[in-house]
């Protein structure tokens, strides 16, 4: 049985989205068990060939994965993969940061020109990420108040938002939330720090409003659909509707009890 054998393909499957290679991989693996040795024995038990285990060491060193002892003959040691994994999020952050800034600076004029011609009243956003994603864009436009509706077949998008809305509230944003279901007091406990929490049973549908003018309706799946769904619009009145429908299921709603 080879090191890499010892972990899942899933597990292969992330490392590989995270920028090692199919040698890389191996190479890790095998140092988890076999901490302090030579680059040759690396070789031997991860079955990398010896032509290219020297490389594939030193590439892992520069990616954060492992570090060698300055001897000789040289002994590699793998990192915590906590303190790998750390350290390629803060290297990310800062990448994808600056890039922001220049795609941004360069890209948003472009955007913004062709959407005064061109841009739907209505948009269709398919899979979970790009609706969180839009969730997320629409929730930093916010400048005064912020209405959620989240029933119970959506509960598992609350834990996503939280940052949006931890970002948001400390503007001085009045945040008020609407679910259903049965939510966890740790989760309910987030939320009250956030928002106004109000249940109300027997909610189908989910959105975010925003400043009464923007909205993001959470549609679900149909039979049809692979993704789940969601509506993005800033048409006033459909904002509107949704804000006086809203109020409707506001009024209704019950506090949370108190712990």
């Amino acid at each position: 049985m080879t090191a890499s054998s010892v972990v899942s393909e899933k597990t292969k499957r992330i490392l590989q989205g995270l920028g090692l290679t199919d040698y890389e991989i191996k190479a890790y693996v095998s140092l988890l068990s076999n901490s302090g040795v030579q680059a040759s024995e690396v070789s031997k038990d991860s079955e990398v060939p010896v032509s290219k285990i020297y490389e594939v060491l030193s590439n892992l060193e520069k990616k954060g994965w492992v570090e060698s002892q300055n001897s000789r003959p040289t002994k590699y040691f793998p990192k915590s993969p906590a303190t790998a994994l750390q350290a390629l999020k803060m290297r990310m952050e800062a990448e994808l940061k600056s890039n922001e800034d220049h795609l941004l600076a360069e890209l948003m004029p472009l955007y913004e020109q062709k959407e005064i011609q061109e841009r739907p009243d209505i948009w269709i956003i398919r899979g979970d990420y790009n609706i969180i994603a839009k969730i997320s864009e629409s929730i930093d436009r916010c400048k005064n108040e912020l209405l959620v509706v989240i029933p119970s077949a959506l509960n598992s998008v609350v834990e996503l938002i939280i940052p949006a809305l931890t970002d948001v509230k400390s503007t001085g944003v009045r945040v008020m939330i609407l679910m259903s279901g049965e939510i966890s007091e740790k989760t309910v406990s987030k939320i009250r720090s956030l928002a106004e929490l109000r249940f109300k049973e027997n909610m189908f549908g989910g959105g975010v409003i925003i400043d009464a003018r923007e909205v993001v309706l959470l549609l679900g799946r149909s039979s049809e659909e692979r993704d789940d769904l969601a509506i993005w619009s800033d048409h006033a009145g459909l904002a509107s509707f949704a804000k006086s429908y809203f109020d409707f299921l506001w009024k209704e709603a019950a506090p949370p009890k108190k712990a």
